[in-house]
């Protein structure tokens, strides 16, 4: 019988109202190397704004990449399992492959306009089926098991399915 796997897309919003230790930490932190990297771009200081930037100097851009290197170690601490999502039990299980730094807005003058975004992609996960807004998933594995471990995950605001593939 064929399977549907499934890789899970999460896009986690930091911005200065962000209330957790570990979001007030990327949130500061990519702000100071947004600040230092983005005078790689500005050196006449003709911009204040991250869209002003995008707008005028093409190789502004690579600025998502560059402040990214400020919160690889915070990525670290989450020990492989994306932040905020949990199945119906309460429990975080949802292991991430990749993710993709984002700045959304940024004024060099004003921490307060500093807006990031995480985008978390999940390891591929078996899709079993759907139950009103959840998700029946289990880890995707080549090896066949008897028995799987499941977890109920509801679709909620910025997760989405990012890939499918039946096998």
């Amino acid at each position: 019988m064929p399977q549907k796997v499934i890789t899970i897309g999460y896009r986690k919003i930091i911005d200065d109202s962000s209330l957790n230790h570990w979001d007030k930490f990327i949130h500061e932190d990519s702000f100071l190397e947004f600040q230092m990297q983005s005078q790689l771009f500005n050196q006449e200081e003709k911009y204040n704004t991250f869209a002003e930037l995008i707008l005028n100097v093409p190789e502004a851009d690579k600025l998502h990449f560059l402040v990214s290197a400020a919160i690889t170690g915070y990525l670290r601490q989450l020990n492989g399992i994306i932040p905020d999502i949990l199945d119906n039990l309460g429990r975080k299980f949802l292991p991430f492959e990749n993710f993709k730094f984002e700045i959304i807005n940024s004024d060099i003058n004003d921490i307060e306009q500093h807006k990031v975004a995480i985008n978390f992609f999940s390891k591929p996960m078996i899709w079993h089926d759907s139950l009103h807004h959840y998700l029946l998933l289990s880890p995707y594995s080549e090896v066949t098991e008897p028995e799987v471990v499941t977890h109920l995950l509801q679709i909620q605001q910025f997760v989405s399915i990012h890939s499918i593939k039946t096998i």
